[in-house]
């Protein structure tokens, strides 16, 4: 499982290596340019790549300022598909992943700025 070594506005390294777009952390890897089709608004379409991986848990990294924003519809289809949910801002988020990751299969989805 991968580790986020750092992570600020913007900026996010892990396993030694850095990223400044948005990334999907897989249990084998990293899933780097994420991009989401309304941009501040997750679709559950955004989440195919995070879903293929058949995680446990989906963290969701909503931004520095949490601007992201995560609809109930989205919500609703993760419970659905038996996947625990946790959406908190982007270092929050980070800090939960680091701790699941050596757990269980978890998989985070991160917005780096605001």
């Amino acid at each position: 499982m991968p580790v986020v070594d750092s992570y600020r506005s913007g900026k996010i390294v892990i396993d030694g290596k850095n990223y400044i777009n948005d990334v999907i952390i897989l249990p084998d890897g990293v899933y780097a340019n994420w991009w989401r089709k309304e941009g501040h608004r997750l679709c559950i379409d955004d989440l195919n790549e995070a879903l293929k991986a058949n995680p446990k848990i989906l963290i969701i990294g909503t931004g520095t300022q949490g601007f992201m924003k995560v609809p109930q519809d989205v919500k609703d289809f993760l419970r659905h598909e038996d996947i625990e949910v946790h959406i908190k801002k982007t270092n929050e988020a980070v800090a939960l992943y680091n701790r699941l990751n050596k757990q269980t299969r978890v998989v985070a989805v991160l917005h780096l700025t605001c």
